[in-house]
């Protein structure tokens, strides 16, 4: 075997035999999920709190999508594998709902990182009798969409325009 297919081999067994803790998900950055929504966590501190923020393509108005302010906390990887976490995103700019996901951040061999979460919204209603429709449930993963460094979500952001006055 030649130099350059040794050196290929062992490459490849030394990238299956590390450990899911020396593979750490890392949750800073910019993630896209399966519906097109992006999620930019931009502030990840010593004890697992985080804070960011989203942007939806899926709204229940239909209306135009803001950026909206996210917050979380991570549980510090521990022997047993990959860190879970929990945030919530508050709609208040153009819905009045609020999100709550949980999920588990993964590293596959090839180092793709990948977010699985299970989501509960609740949506504001106006009596007890209306509660029964309030709170829907979900699934998404996100996977890091690769940009430069620095606070991009702003700049992906499509100006919500007022409809009435572009007719003018």
């Amino acid at each position: 075997m030649g130099s350059g297919a040794f050196i290929l081999v062992l490459a490849v067994a030394l990238a299956e035999s590390i450990a899911p803790a020396e593979r750490k998900c890392q949750l800073n950055g910019l993630w896209r999920n399966d519906q097109g929504s992006l999620m930019e966590i931009s502030a990840l501190r010593d004890n697992g709190d985080f804070e960011g923020q989203y942007l939806t393509r899926v709204t229940l108005s239909g209306g135009c999508a803001q950026i909206s302010p996210l917050k979380g906390t991570q549980q510090q990887l521990g022997e047993e594998g990959w860190s879970t976490f929990a945030f919530t995103v508050r709609w208040d700019k153009f819905s009045n709902a609020t999100t709550a996901f949980v999920g588990q951040c993964f590293v596959d061999a090839g180092g793709k990182e990948t977010l699985t979460t299970m989501w509960l919204l609740r949506e504001a209603v106006r009596s007890l009798e209306e509660d029964w429709k309030a709170t829907r449930v979900g699934r998404n993963v996100f996977t890091r969409k690769r940009t430069t460094k620095g606070k991009i979500l702003p700049s992906l952001s499509p100006p919500c325009e007022d409809v009435s006055s572009s007719a003018l």
